[in-house]
């Protein structure tokens, strides 16, 4: 009788603090949503009045020699294998990405490119600069105050804890951007006459000189927050990870909304990746008469998941919802990007026109999908290469054939040179990149455009040289090496065997370690990220790998 007490004594204790756990989680997400309303209040929807150039009642009227156009797409959290082109496709390859794989089929595709980082702010940081962003201390991801003690709070998984920072040096999430001191691509072209324009998401910053509009960009459309659509509207489906602590909050905290050069948030016109579709042709068409730099930032296919109702109901042959609405909204992003290549051939612009596509890092490990990186180990918030092997084309058909592939690393700060040689811009400041245009076109006598890349997240750092690769985790206690010419899928450490190879690794990451600068602003913490199971998988902290990511 004792014994059953004593049970059932602790069977309420454990409920109780269950209890008592929910509704510390729902407190303070309530708690986030009402500060959001506070900071973010949304207005109703405002026209965007896009600057025109010249007019004329002809297609296009500019030589054939005149600089080309650029206009770089970049995706969010694009899995390498959410392309049918890369020989995969979400749903088992039954949703079919002819737009996106057409910039490839007409180009070049870069099947080694890489990203700046496994997080999206240092990736893009590194595209508009040109340089690794460690050079200038733009190391971590920005993130709202207080949401590394919610994603804490709201954890429950199995394994290694959060390590949380002592005393973190930390700056309003407004301020945490590109120093102004840096020079973008956008101000570079503009310099050379181009209008400059930037559409969606920008994340690296809104203070100190650090916006898209004091960047370069002549008009920037920005991304003020991160819901597609309202919840309850009717035009599109949603899906809800419980599961995932940077869904809930992301949901509680984010709101419908856009501004424009600076001003006060309000409505976007429609579902988020329509509507920056909608605007980017009007660019195209407004610029037509004189070269334009269009920077297309696309939130698709990032959380929170909510497709276009049209793009769900056409995949009905997927039974799980989450898979449905994330395979709806790659349909939605790949049905955009069709339109703006269709808007240049419209307008006379593709010929000349350079359209460089890519993502800002891997697929997502907390989406709760098998297999977005595949063939690739790891996902977004890793160095192994699901997190940071991403896709990366250039087509320009007046200049780089159809159809060409290059097997060579390439990095996303050479998207800067490219853009700049295209531009007749020679670079005189420091800068990382290397222009692509002479790979792409199959030039003979060229050595490869980089020997050895680097990443860095605070203490996990991570070098690429030649085909080995080497990562160091001091949290984990952990070394790899893996000879990705052999073993692209890195299945297998041979950090054992090869114990002088390790130390020539070793050796180039402090050289190159020594060269970078220290964060603008601290990691809050150090989160446990596992490398080969997603997010509705079970955990087992005995067996699995996990990687420590410093933010």
């Amino acid at each position: 009788m004792i014994a059953k007490r004593l049970l059932i004594a602790a069977v309420g204790v454990s409920v109780l603090a269950l209890a008592v756990y929910v509704f510390r989680v729902e407190i303070m997400l309530t708690a986030i949503s009402v500060m959001s309303d506070q900071r973010t209040p949304v207005g109703p929807h405002q026209t965007v009045a896009w600057e025109s150039g010249p007019t004329t009642t002809q297609p296009r009227n500019r030589p054939s020699n005149d600089k080309p156009n650029i206009v770089l797409i970049v995706a969010d959290d694009l899995g390498w294998n959410d392309l049918t082109f890369n020989g995969g496709g979400i749903a088992g390859g039954t949703v079919p990405t002819p737009s996106l794989d057409s910039i490839a089929e007409a180009g070049v595709s870069f099947v080694n490119g890489y990203a700046g980082q496994g997080t999206c702010a240092p990736s893009r940081a590194m595209m508009m600069t040109g340089r690794y962003g460690s050079r200038f201390g733009f190391e971590f991801t920005p993130t709202p105050a207080g949401m590394s003690t919610a994603l804490t709070m709201m954890s429950n998984d199995a394994g290694p804890k959060i390590v949380p920072a002592k005393n973190p040096r930390t700056i309003a999430y407004d301020e945490m951007g590109l120093p102004a001191s840096e020079i973008t691509i956008a101000e570079v072209l503009k310099d050379q006459g181009y209008y400059t324009a930037h559409i969606g998401k920008w994340h690296l910053g809104n203070e100190n000189g650090s916006a898209a509009h004091d960047q370069g960009f002549d008009q920037s459309l920005l991304m003020r927050s991160g819901l597609y659509a309202e919840e309850d509207d009717p035009q599109v489906v949603n899906s809800k990870l419980s599961y995932d602590p940077i869904d809930r909050f992301l949901w509680a905290g984010m709101k419908y909304a856009a501004s424009y050069n600076g001003s006060a948030a309000f409505e976007p016109g429609g579902y988020l990746t329509d509507y920056y579709t909608d605007e980017a042709v009007k660019v195209i068409e407004n610029n037509r008469e004189r070269p334009f730099f269009l920077y297309l930032a696309h939130w698709a296919p990032h959380t929170p998941l909510q497709a276009a109702k049209q793009d769900y109901d056409a995949l009905d042959h997927i039974e799980d919802h989450t898979e449905r609405v994330y395979a709806g909204m790659i349909r939605g992003l790949d049905r955009g990007v069709g339109r703006v290549l269709q808007a240049l051939k419209n307008n006379g612009l593709d010929d000349n026109t350079i359209v460089i596509f890519t993502s800002d890092n891997g697929g997502a490990g907390y989406v709760g999908i098998a297999d977005l990186n595949k063939p690739y180990r790891g996902w977004k918030i890793t160095n192994f290469e699901g997190g940071i092997h991403v896709p990366f084309f250039i087509k320009w058909p007046a200049e780089i054939p159809a159809g060409q592939t290059f097997d060579a690393p390439v990095h996303h700060f050479d998207i800067y040179a490219t853009a700049a040689q295209a531009a007749g811009v020679t670079v005189e400041h420091q800068i990382d990149g290397v222009n692509l245009l002479p790979y792409a076109r199959g030039e003979g006598g060229l050595t490869k455009p980089h020997d050895t890349l680097f990443w860095r997240a605070g203490e996990y750092r991570t070098v690429r040289h030649h085909d080995w690769k080497l990562a160091v985790d001091p949290l984990m206690d952990k070394t790899w090496l893996f000879d990705l010419a052999t073993d692209p899928s890195e299945t297998t450490n041979i950090a054992e065997q090869h114990p002088e190879q390790v130390t020539q690794m070793l050796a180039l990451l402090e050289q190159h370690n020594a060269e970078m600068v220290p964060p603008l602003w601290d990691s809050a913490g150090a989160s446990p990220i596992n490398v080969d199971k997603h997010k509705r998988q079970q955990m087992d902290p005995e067996t699995d790998t996990y990687v420590y990511w410093s933010n």
